[in-house]
């Protein structure tokens, strides 16, 4: 566990942990008192000022805040697209590729996030294409010998979720991107959940396009999120709608924009977006590798406890694991025991078969819950939330 981060100074300044025992960061994390005061700061000035003036005196910090989000994914600041959510970027960018065709073929990993494959399936369904789940090592993670085994003319999108959102499963991102990449097949990562727990690199992974959220380990507020966009990819994606800001009229035609903001519209919440750029320099500040190592320490505490406990089976799979911990209480549905664990002041997620269909479907689970752990975290947390599930277990027998 790194000793680089002053851990009781963090959690100082981040008020929520005087409040709660949080456990649900890869759901949405706590921000800090710096984050808060940037967003109710630019609140304050656009009651004063009107929003629309506030905004403009606001333009550089964003810019500031476009370049540590692009630092953050060894990216170019013309590759980044602020979004409201993580939904929202994907979304734009799969509606911005060419029309599927009948007989067209889209490649997914078995983790898939519910909302990118429900959106997926609808145009496949509209156009005849398919859906096709690409083979799992025995660690559950994606196979990408099997994807290469898989290419043909007829794939038009390979979609990888980087880390699933029910549990520590970690998938080799950068494996995949190199058979895509031999391939010239687009390939999108939904990395919700990586931005601000691994390091990120987009150019060694090899995508085209990658969206993460705002306010999950960036520890940024609700209502933002970044969208890489690859500059040679750029030109092949025609936005499904434009905007003042996205585009110029003309009579013979809109001039669009050459970079990754033709997917920002002109209306967004500057206050939020400043919260954004507070959180990533904070990211980049403590070091997203010293936050990696802080959590595989106190995520493998969490695993190694919570599989000591009577009832308690753990469902992580993967040989490299993140901080999102999945496990089940016999004779408590997981929703039940996170209402419990509120009333105790302990945050937990607990997530249905909607948010991984597919994964979820495959290992026969219809919940689990989710206690996901951030750099913020402390033993004592850790032995807090042991201690409470052990007690919910004996009750439950």
């Amino acid at each position: 566990m790194s000793q680089d981060l002053d851990i009781d100074f963090l959690r100082s300044e981040t008020p929520g942990c005087a409040i709660n025992t949080h456990f649900n960061h890869s759901g949405s994390s706590l921000p800090s008192n710096a984050v808060l005061a940037a967003v109710t700061e630019q609140l304050q000035r656009e009651a004063l000022y009107g929003p629309m003036e506030a905004a403009i005196a606001a333009n550089d910090p964003i810019e500031e805040a476009r370049a540590e989000a692009a630092a953050l994914l060894g990216a170019k600041p013309s590759e980044i697209a602020f979004c409201t959510s993580g939904s929202a970027a994907w979304g734009l960018a799969f509606a911005a590729l060419p029309p599927l065709r009948e007989g067209d073929r889209i490649l997914v990993a078995r983790q898939e996030w519910g909302g990118n494959l429900t959106t997926m399936q609808l145009a496949a369904n509209r156009a005849g294409a398919s859906i096709e789940v690409i083979p799992a090592h025995t660690d559950g993670s994606v196979d990408a010998s099997a994807l290469a085994a898989m290419i043909d003319d007829r794939v038009r999108l390979v979609a990888l979720t980087w880390l699933p959102a029910n549990g520590g499963l970690i998938n080799d991102a950068a494996a995949i991107g190199k058979v895509t990449r031999a391939a010239g097949i687009p390939y999108f990562i939904d990395a919700a959940q990586a931005l601000g727990q691994l390091p990120v690199d987009v150019k060694a992974i090899g995508c085209d396009v990658l969206k993460g959220s705002g306010r999950k380990y960036l520890r940024g507020p609700r209502g933002a999120a970044i969208l890489y966009v690859r500059e040679d990819f750029l030109p092949k994606l025609t936005p499904a709608y434009l905007d003042v800001h996205s585009a110029s009229w003309s009579p013979d035609g809109p001039t669009l924009r050459t970079d990754a903001r033709i997917f920002e519209t002109s209306e967004k919440s500057i206050a939020v977006l400043l919260g954004l750029g507070v959180a990533l320099k904070q990211a980049r500040a403590l070091g997203v590798a010293n936050i990696r190592q802080r959590i595989i320490g106190l995520s493998d505490q969490l695993r190694e406890q919570l599989g000591t406990i009577p009832g308690v089976t753990i469902h992580d799979l993967g040989t490299e694991k993140s901080g999102l911990v999945s496990f089940t209480v016999d004779g408590i549905a997981p929703q039940i025991l996170r209402a419990r664990l509120a009333e105790k002041r302990i945050t937990i997620g607990a997530n249905g078969v909607p948010y991984t269909p597919l994964d979820m479907t495959a290992r026969g689970l219809n919940e689990i819950a989710r206690a996901s752990v951030s750099y913020l975290n402390t033993t004592e947390e850790i032995n807090h939330l042991c201690e409470n599930v052990a007690a919910l277990a004996r009750q439950s027998h």
